[in-house]
């Protein structure tokens, strides 16, 4: 079984994201989308796509785990932009959490990028991203998404 199994299925999204970056903004945008997840590589592999009609676009992502390292690479494609986007954040899950880390631009300046899964139970988990200015010191989360398996 792979870390995350517990991903595949079809799921009811709610997305906040900060409308501003790095500015110490509280103002989120709240949107929903739909997501479908599929496992592979017997649990070793993850792909799933997020439609989010009210926005205009769908994303999705790779993940696909190291089995030398035990870590897992996360990739994601924005139906806008048409490429995988790279550096993949890399990371392991540890009493079930998620934590995954690149260095990374933002608004041309360059970040740490954090995505976290927590919160994972049969019905339900969160999704959080997160950057860091100073090296991982402080982080501003800017997207969190909160799943609810669809019935």
């Amino acid at each position: 079984m792979g870390d995350f199994d517990f991903l595949a299925g079809a799921w009811d999204v709610t997305n906040r994201r900060l409308r501003q970056r790095h500015v110490g903004s509280d103002d989120w945008d709240e949107f929903t989308g739909v997501s479908e997840a599929r496992s592979f590589f017997d649990g070793a592999g993850s792909f799933d796509e997020m439609r989010c009609p009210s926005r205009g676009f769908s994303g999705s992502t790779v993940r696909i785990l190291n089995p030398s390292t035990g870590l897992w690479s996360i990739y994601w494609m924005h139906s806008h932009r048409g490429v995988l986007e790279l550096p993949p954040v890399v990371g392991r899950f540890t009493d079930g959490v998620g934590e995954f880390h690149a260095d990374d631009t933002d608004e041309a300046r360059p970040v740490r990028c954090r995505f976290l899964w927590s919160e994972i139970t049969p019905v339900s988990c969160r999704w959080e991203q997160a950057f860091s200015t100073d090296g991982g010191h402080a982080w501003e989360t800017n997207w969190i998404m909160e799943f609810r398996r669809t019935a």
